[in-house]
């Protein structure tokens, strides 16, 4: 288990930075030392600590990038947008756009205090703290698909008519560009999934990478206090974040931390028909309409974005140390999701 706290080698944070904290963070005071966190395989993040206390600071990459990636503006304004409203989010104070300052584009937000799983087992915990966890998490989901986008500033935020089908050639796109050695189960799904949309949905805020990695947890309550990594939000079909939060009980553990296979109720963890089950009492549905297109849909999504951590890795870019031996997990992952959609329409 690894904490909000974990991060790397402290150094002093560049002149050009502390006159932009000077001017634009209220209170700040510096000197500020900056330190690499240990997480974050698309945008760099670092810890940043001066004598007003402890922030964190978001960047884009530097260096070229894929059209429409590493959208730190997008995380702040819907991070902006949702203070104060159910949904438990980290405090923001400033975006800087000039690339003079930093090399690219960055936010500062507040540092919150709490935990983060890597290992979706949570092996420290007991069958009850798993469990008190796990519900929660789902309230936080609900939490955030119940609000309506115009009550919080962001009927604008984008186009949520033919989402899915849209998501499907943005992110046939993105893999193209960052496109690696064959994957056959990608070809498949390419062909697949535009032939097989569900039914339209109305369209709700959409986190895009709803993982318990990307959620920071009250330091010793079963509590979720922050959801973090927004940079693929938008607006959009509800149930497909669903399904990408919930796709990991298809994946399993010693492939990307997932939960297939495990033996739930020893462990406190729901099977996924009664974690399901709770997500559609809570937000007032009564089913999911093809629910397996939706699974397939999301492994897709997690296959595309793996091949562009291994594409990072191979130009020098990557964010984390691990990223090729991440990026390698497309393949497998993209298998599952191919699996799901025969099953769907066998």
């Amino acid at each position: 288990m690894e904490d909000a706290n974990s991060a790397s080698a402290r150094e002093v944070a560049p002149a050009e930075l502390e006159r932009w904290l000077e001017a634009e963070v209220e209170g700040y005071r510096g000197p500020a030392m900056l330190s690499k966190c240990g997480f974050g395989q698309s945008n760099p993040t670092f810890r940043l600590s001066s004598p007003s206390g402890h922030y964190i600071l978001r960047r884009k990459p530097l260096g070229p990038l894929l059209p429409k990636a590493h959208a730190i503006e997008r995380e702040f304004r819907v991070l902006q947008a949702l203070q104060g409203s159910p949904v438990p989010t980290p405090k923001v104070y400033a975006l800087c756009e000039d690339t003079q300052v930093m090399g690219a584009a960055f936010y500062l937000m507040e540092f919150v205090e709490g935990r983060i799983f890597y290992d979706q087992t949570m092996p420290d915990l007991s069958a009850d703290e798993r469990a008190a966890i796990f519900d929660n998490i789902n309230q936080a989901v609900v939490d955030l698909h119940r609000v309506d986008p115009s009550d919080v500033g962001l009927a604008d935020f984008g186009r949520s008519e033919n989402f899915v089908q849209r998501q499907i050639a943005t992110w046939t796109k993105q893999y193209r560009a960052s496109e690696g050695e064959h994957i056959e189960a990608m070809e498949r799904l390419i062909e697949w999934l535009p032939a097989n949309l569900p039914p339209e949905q109305s369209g709700r805020i959409f986190h895009g990478d709803l993982r318990i990695d990307n959620m920071i947890l009250h330091p010793t309550e079963p509590r979720v206090i922050a959801l973090l990594d927004w940079e693929l939000s938008t607006l959009g079909d509800p149930l497909a974040d669903l399904a990408y939060h919930m796709m990991v009980w298809r994946i399993p553990p010693d492939l990307f931390r997932g939960l297939a296979g495990l033996d739930f109720k020893r462990m406190g963890i729901p099977r996924e028909e009664d974690y399901l089950r709770l997500y559609l009492q809570r937000s007032g549905r009564s089913d999911i309409p093809c629910w397996n297109f939706y699974l397939a849909f999301s492994l897709f999504r997690v296959a595309a974005i793996l091949q562009g951590v291994w594409s990072r890795a191979q130009s020098g870019q990557a964010s984390a140390t691990d990223a090729e031996t991440v990026g390698r997990k497309a393949a497998p992952l993209a298998a599952i999701g191919w699996d799901i959609a025969r099953a769907a329409t066998a």
